[in-house]
């Protein structure tokens, strides 16, 4: 059970990263390229920033791990994971379908999580073992029977590998829609039922921490391509599925 102190912590970092991001978007800022080549902003630094000075004024025993200034005290049972924007390219391009995570870990396991786009004011908060909030209120995702029934999305094709790509080529040929970007605001669309399966590759651990709590308490699984539950020690490739019955046939598909 985790405690209400610390959800109440996580909104906090939410609340403070959602002015900062509010001040630069659709600003004119400079864009650097990091060494992956993914872009970087002020904005991004300066949100992390900001989460960061409240934990380690406020929880300086707990470890942090974010995208843009690298882990402290990681080995610490209680792990904060920042991600200020996923979705830098809609960010700077000014597509409102960008997010902030959140994420915090006990001992490597995802047990809060949030997602927070701070142009539409669009929050889901996930908690382990609790129904997740969109908004204020309860959500959930949808009942989907089959594949063919399905809407599907994922980021970018060009962030799958060749042979991934074939694996959703396979799930793409069968599902109703395919919907193509998004990042993280993709999983608060399949907890709140607008989406049925997403599908990644080559995610960092503040890529997907935050989304475990939300979609698996609004109903819905995330695991690896393997069927495994999401971990520090995860490889970066997710499933996540709406009706928990379309894992099983997303993994007979993938093992075939």
């Amino acid at each position: 059970m985790v405690p209400q102190d610390i959800v109440d912590f996580a909104v906090q970092l939410a609340d403070a990263a959602r002015p900062v991001l509010r001040r630069y978007y659709r600003a004119p800022i400079d864009i650097d390229i990091k060494a992956d080549a993914s872009p970087v902003t002020v904005a991004d630094r300066e949100a992390e920033a900001a989460m960061r000075a409240l934990i380690n004024q406020h929880r300086p025993q707990d470890g942090i791990i974010g995208e843009e200034y690298g882990n402290e005290r990681e080995t610490a049972d209680w792990v904060w994971v920042l991600d200020p924007i996923d979705g830098t390219k809609s960010f700077m391009t000014g597509r409102p379908i960008f997010g902030t995570l959140i994420a915090l870990l006990y001992q490597g396991v995802p047990v809060v999580g949030i997602i927070d786009q701070p142009i539409t004011g669009d929050r889901w908060i996930g908690v382990k073992g609790q129904i997740t909030w969109f908004n204020n209120a309860p959500t959930t995702t949808r009942p989907c029977p089959d594949l063919t029934s399905a809407v599907l999305a994922t980021t970018a094709p060009e962030l799958l590998k060749p042979d991934e790509l074939a694996v959703f080529e396979t799930f793409r040929k069968q599902a109703r829609a395919t919907l193509w970007g998004g990042d993280c605001y993709n999983y608060g669309l399949l907890a709140s039922g607008f989406i049925d399966i997403v599908i990644e590759s080559n995610l960092q651990l503040y890529d997907f921490a935050a989304l475990v709590p939300v979609v698996e308490g609004a109903g819905g699984l995330m695991r690896d391509w393997q069927g495994n539950e999401l971990t520090a020690q995860s490889d970066g490739k997710v499933i996540a599925c709406g009706d928990p019955k379309l894992l099983a046939a997303i993994l007979g598909h993938e093992n075939d």
